[in-house]
């Protein structure tokens, strides 16, 4: 058998979202701008929730850590994918490859956590009013934040342990505009049965579990709100849990648009593209639907801002 150079310390390269020049600069102001967005709304909910005590409530607890996930999930990939597009160098190293994935990994299924974390709170609130301030008290909501944190860690570093055992070549290309687990174990030289089986296994775990909690939770939630009689207490009712339900909507619409696109073709450009969605275009929308939705948090930004 021919032999075949195997390393660890390796340079991978980003081959982006397009390798023309022209399309450089768009991707650029396109990306900085989405980020910058991002960014400022995130942390604005997040001052306003911190600042303003009518927010210091589960809800608004579970939504600033949201905000806080959001930010460094854009975080994390974007202002390497601009810092390479400014250089003109789609090299990334590594070891950074190695930490881009990890971070990547922790935030992104912090943010599915707690999506239905806060799925469980609307549930509560609307299902069991009477009960509410008993049932999401502050030490079980802190409970829930720190159990969210810890599985989030220990996936992603069950899976970052199993990339560093793997072997790579020399010339590594990766089709993608940051390092995702997928990616990267594809271009492995070495066997990669157990890397394959231990992400089906904790997709599986941490994904359809805790998944199956929030059509559970809003299909209680719908029943409980036909069985009231007014049709204010009705909007209202749907109004609390309308800009959850839209994020929700829009994280796993877009997660599973990703997957099934990955499933149908083998096109890891188009697979790249409808990645943007729940890295990049999300985030960022996720601030804007909080915001736009909830007269509350718009009071609370315009004080903030004056």
């Amino acid at each position: 058998m021919e032999p075949r150079n195997y390393t660890h310390f390796q340079l991978f390269i980003l081959l982006g979202l397009s390798e023309e020049a022209e399309m450089q600069p768009l991707l650029f102001g396109l990306f900085l701008s989405m980020y910058l967005v991002t960014f400022t709304g995130n942390l604005l909910i997040i001052l306003a929730i911190i600042k303003d005590s009518h927010f210091h409530t589960p809800m608004y607890f579970f939504l600033s850590n949201l905000s806080f996930a959001d930010i460094c999930l854009t975080s994390t990939i974007v202002p390497k994918m601009l810092l390479n597009i400014q250089m003109q160098n789609r090299i990334i190293t590594y070891e950074h490859c190695i930490a881009q994935m990890f971070f990547f990994m922790v935030f992104g299924v912090l943010d599915h956590f707690l999506l239905t974390v806060m799925a469980y709170d609307r549930f509560v609130a609307i299902c069991h009013p009477l009960h509410y301030t008993v049932i999401m008290n502050p030490r079980f909501c802190g409970f829930l934040l720190l159990a969210s944190w810890l599985l989030t860690v220990l996936d992603a570093l069950l899976h970052g342990l199993m990339v560093l055992r793997l072997s790579f070549c020399t010339e590594l290309g990766i089709s993608h505009f940051f390092c995702e687990l997928p990616q990267a174990v594809q271009l492995a030289c070495s066997d990669t049965f157990l890397n394959t089986l231990v992400i089906y296994f904790t997709a599986g775990v941490l994904g359809v579990i805790p998944l199956s909690g929030i059509p559970f939770s809003y299909t209680k939630i719908v029943s409980s709100i036909l069985k009231i009689s007014s049709a204010g207490g009705k909007y209202k009712a749907f109004s609390t849990c309308g800009s959850h339900l839209s994020v929700v909507s829009l994280f796993y619409g877009t997660a599973l648009g990703v997957y099934l696109s990955s499933v149908a073709t083998q096109n890891s450009k188009s697979i790249a593209l409808a990645s943007v969605m729940y890295t990049a275009a999300t985030p960022m929308l996720n601030s804007f639907i909080y915001t736009l939705r909830n007269k509350d948090i718009k009071l609370a930004l315009g004080k903030l801002c004056s």
